[in-house]
């Protein structure tokens, strides 16, 4: 096994590989920008370094700058989590150029599916179900032409995105060439590169993602399916295993389909095969991440699987510890991505100092966290904070067990999205499983705080601080929190402000 490895991320992903890599006794390292060097990763590992400025195209993004903390520290292995380095096959390859495994897929394989024109073709010849669109790139000259074949609404599409960049939804011919350039020149600043496909919308579309698990010898396996519906912005909120609208048929076809993509490119490592999927079930293939997934939690509360653990063993040349045929699923599980942003303003980052933070505790709750008292959210990074998951026996238990786990998760100094998490387990659609990637934009009404009521956090923390009652009383007696001495000042509870 390993002896030491470097963790090339931050936050909490970075936390997640630490401690996973200490209980299978391997040493970390950590790496750090000027604005992190005060972080729990930081402090976590068995040593950590400085890479540079906060900005990830001085630090983070940094290939060489990691390869020679890397070397200086001995390392013999380097997780790249998910995100910054994470899906690039030049960094991949430069790591074991340098004799230091690349605790992930092989660079072919990554530059193979990131790329999203050659992983169509690549599923096409696995005949993997593709929704009806171009076969590659398109140019200026024939995209009007094509569109008009494939028919409105569609979708033009990055061939290097990700994160909803470059990707623009077109109704009809009319907005198409505006589009088009709007598309290609995003994609140009995001990625380097404007190469765009086309592709049918597929009208009120489900995200379904498969999570599979490969290693070096040729085995591959899949952990069931993710629901990944609730977006904003084409980025994820809320996800949970399994889907309530998938059937077991359904579940079986695509995981078997996912393994078949998987096995088609060598896959080792974790990784993500995604789908859309239509209200009749047909689902088509929307793309591959060639990384562990934010989500990944709840899969392995579904399944009782470490994945981070499985992908450093695969990665040192272990065999998968099961076959297929072991993994078994139990109850269900949700994840909440808890953010520093403001729903109320198309969920815009809201950065700042978080003076006090205090995470729901009980049966069934987990919560992926980097937070601690005085931890500041900067503008450099996603404002993703944590992600609160969830288990319980079946759907319904599950979604009350989230409900009243956000209603117990205090962050005060920041301004958060968690009284919207809050509203959606109570929506009666949510609860019913009527899930597509428009539902955010088809409740707004989940993103309004009723006015009365919206201004509640801040009072409770300046009375808070008037009256002297800081952090130390809040440590020192864990059964008091702001919202009962407010209660008990202005005869309002904490759940009003949701």
């Amino acid at each position: 096994m390993y002896k030491k490895i470097l963790i090339a991320n931050r936050g909490e992903i970075a936390v997640r590989i630490i401690r996973a890599a200490k209980e299978l006794g391997i040493k970390t390292v950590a790496v750090y920008s000027d604005a992190d060097k005060n972080s729990l990763h930081v402090n976590l590992a068995d040593q950590a370094f400085n890479i540079g400025k906060p900005l990830p195209s001085e630090s983070y993004l940094v290939g060489k700058k990691i390869i020679s903390v890397a070397k200086k520290a001995k390392c013999d292995g380097i997780h790249p989590g998910y995100g910054f380095l994470s899906e690039n096959a030049d960094f991949a390859e430069n790591c074991i150029k340098n004799k230091i495994d690349f605790i992930g897929p092989s660079a072919e394989a990554i530059r193979l599916m990131g790329d999203k024109i050659t992983s169509r073709e690549i599923a096409k010849t696995a005949k993997v179900p593709l929704v009806p669109g171009t076969d590659g790139e398109v140019n200026d000259n024939e995209a009007l032409g094509l569109a008009k074949k494939i028919g409105y609404p569609l979708m033009i599409k990055a061939s290097a995105g990700g994160g909803g960049k470059g990707m623009r939804l077109v109704h009809e011919e009319s907005e198409f060439e505006n589009s088009l350039k709007m598309a290609k020149s995003e994609a140009k600043n995001a990625f380097n590169n404007d190469a765009v496909f086309i592709e049918r919308f597929i009208q009120e579309p489900r995200h379904i993602e498969i999570q599979i698990l490969g290693d070096k010898k040729g085995n591959v396996v899949h952990l069931f399916e993710r629901e990944c519906s609730i977006q904003r912005r084409h980025q994820k909120v809320v996800e949970e295993a399994p889907s309530p609208g998938v059937s077991e048929k359904t579940r079986k076809k695509m995981g078997e389909i996912a393994v078949k993509l998987a096995k088609k490119v060598s896959y080792s490592g974790a990784g993500t095969v995604e789908f859309i999927m239509d209200q009749k079930e047909n689902f088509y293939f929307l793309e591959m991440n060639t990384r562990v997934q934010v989500e990944h939690p709840i899969t392995e509360m579904i399944t009782g699987i470490d994945i981070v653990k499985e992908m450093i063993k695969v990665s040192y040349g272990h065999e998968l510890s099961f076959k297929q045929k072991d993994i078994e699923r139990k109850g269900h599980a949700i994840e909440c991505r808890v953010c520093a942003e403001d729903p109320d303003n198309n969920f815009l980052p809201t950065p700042g100092t978080i003076f006090y933070v205090k995470s729901p505790q009980g049966p069934g709750v987990r919560d992926d966290s980097s937070l601690f008292n005085g931890y500041k959210v900067t503008t450099f990074y996603d404002p993703m904070l944590s992600k609160l998951i969830v288990w319980s026996e079946d759907r319904d238990s599950a979604i009350k067990r989230m409900s009243r786990a956000l209603s117990e998760y205090i962050v005060l100094g920041v301004k958060t999205n968690l009284g919207f998490l809050v509203r959606l387990m109570d929506d009666k659609d949510f609860i019913s499983g009527k899930l597509d990637t428009g539902f955010i934009e088809k409740h707004k009404k989940l993103l309004k705080i009723p006015k009365e009521n919206s201004n509640i956090a801040t009072i409770a923390s300046a009375i808070m601080l008037h009256a002297g009652i800081g952090v130390k009383n809040l440590e020192r007696d864990p059964k008091f929190t702001p919202w009962k001495y407010i209660a008990r000042r202005a005869s309002v509870s904490r759940n009003s402000m949701f």
